[in-house]
């Protein structure tokens, strides 16, 4: 018999439930509605207008699609985060096969090497990244930024794709190579399809990390306007006097969404359990 929980119990649950996502969803509400005021204001004195579109106005986001240039920034960070996805799913996905499926000599000690890696902050590889750019003539360009992130992800991806690529028996490409595929054909026809959630999960965080940086877009791409990316070009628009809170808000609700229309179309990839089954016996 399943003893049920006390009513003053739930209560409190879902009280507690409800406070947290006010909690997480009215930043984004907050931004929404600040984007939609005009004159540039943060804030309003009308205690309706601080939880509803009271005073709504699209003059923010007019200024910033047709009076700056934002939809160049925009397009240079799609491009950036785009192929950053591409060389990081392309270079990990290939990584992380080989660490899972062959032993060699040093395999070991490059997993430790890995993991000693991550444990150092991003940032302080910053200085050591933007010489070495100089160095190579990419300093500026979005080629090296495209780079930097490419080796911020290797990683975190590596080690994502490996250990999913452990759960996939091994047997299903041995079966396929005994039907006559190589072992190549084997890895793109059997390995691959089933790996398409881990493939899915580090195709958004690839895309994440060239979409939403701050720091090493606007140190590796400082200037000028027409190369810039989204995120550090927004920083761009304060002065010392003022800070257009209303554009700054509608250039941020513009930035959201091309990361969640991402995420939608890669939703239906997040499925678990594949190879359940896959091998009897």
């Amino acid at each position: 018999m399943i003893k049920r929980t006390p009513i003053g119990v739930r209560v409190l649950q879902y009280t507690f439930l409800v406070i947290a996502v006010i909690f997480a969803l009215y930043p984004v509400w907050f931004a929404l509605l600040a984007s939609g005021r005009s004159g540039g204001r943060l804030y309003t004195l009308s205690l309706p207008g601080m939880f509803f579109p009271v005073d709504w106005s699209f003059e923010n986001y007019r200024f910033m699609l047709f009076e700056r240039p934002y939809l160049t920034w925009i397009t240079n960070s799609f491009k950036v985060a785009s192929i950053t996805t591409i060389f990081s799913l392309v270079v990990c996905t290939s990584a992380a096969f080989a660490l899972s499926r062959f032993r060699f000599k040093g395999r070991e000690f490059f997993l430790i090497f890995l993991l000693a890696i991550s444990t150092f902050p991003g940032i302080l590889s910053l200085v050591a990244i933007a010489q070495v750019l100089t160095a190579v003539g990419l300093f500026g360009k979005h080629l090296g930024l495209i780079l930097a992130f490419t080796s911020a992800t290797l990683v975190f991806c590596t080690w994502n794709l490996k250990g999913y690529f452990d759960t996939i028996p091994i047997d299903l490409e041995e079966a396929a190579q005994i039907d006559g595929t190589t072992p190549v054909q084997a890895f793109f026809l059997i390995a691959l399809p089933l790996a398409r959630p881990a493939l899915a999960v580090t195709a958004i965080l690839a895309f994440m990390t060239g979409w939403g940086d701050f720091i090493f877009s606007s140190v590796l791409v400082p200037a000028p306007d027409t190369v810039k990316l989204a995120v550090p070009a927004l920083y761009s628009l304060a002065n010392s006097v003022s800070v257009p809170w209303g554009q700054f808000a509608a250039g941020a609700v513009i930035v959201v969404i091309p990361t969640v229309l991402v995420y939608l179309a890669l939703n239906r990839y997040f499925e678990a359990g594949l190879t359940v089954g896959g091998v009897k016996g």
